[in-house]
């Protein structure tokens, strides 16, 4: 081979390497989740809320906690449980962790305390909550 030869295959080589380095700077960090299966997911929730229907308060909460605990899986969150993958996530996605908390604190009351009853307006905020931290992650 002569000299031309190998240069020019020694500049398509930098010049592939560099582009596939610029690609791979410029994409986006994270998680990409499939928006419309989740904003389908939450709006069937949010409209399963009936104020003359108390059972639909507990029903709402736990699917909405469920949700997000799914779109956190999906991330690749660890943790064995919810409350574990909220933990190792941090406040750094969310806006309102403090809410997520309070949510899903709600919804371990559901889940665990038989006399519990929850109240309409505490399902709204929880919902309102769960939410959030669904727009904070990207997935709504």
């Amino acid at each position: 081979m002569d000299w031309p030869v190998i240069s020019l295959v020694i500049a398509v080589v930098i010049v592939g390497v560099l582009v596939y380095l610029a690609v791979l700077m410029t994409q986006k960090k994270g998680y990409t989740f499939d928006m419309m299966e989740y904003q389908t997911d939450f709006l069937a929730i949010e409209n399963s809320l009936i104020r003359d229907n108390p059972l639909s308060f507990n029903a709402a909460v736990i699917e909405a906690d469920k949700l997000l605990d799914k779109a956190l899986c999906e991330m690749g969150v660890s943790g064995k449980t919810m409350g574990e993958r909220l933990k190792n996530i941090g406040d750094s996605k969310f806006s309102q962790l403090n809410s997520v908390w309070h949510a899903h604190k709600l919804r371990n009351q559901i889940a665990h305390e038989p006399r519990f009853r929850l109240e309409y307006m505490q399902a709204k905020r929880a919902l309102a909550s769960y939410k959030q931290a669904l727009k904070d992650l990207g997935a709504i």
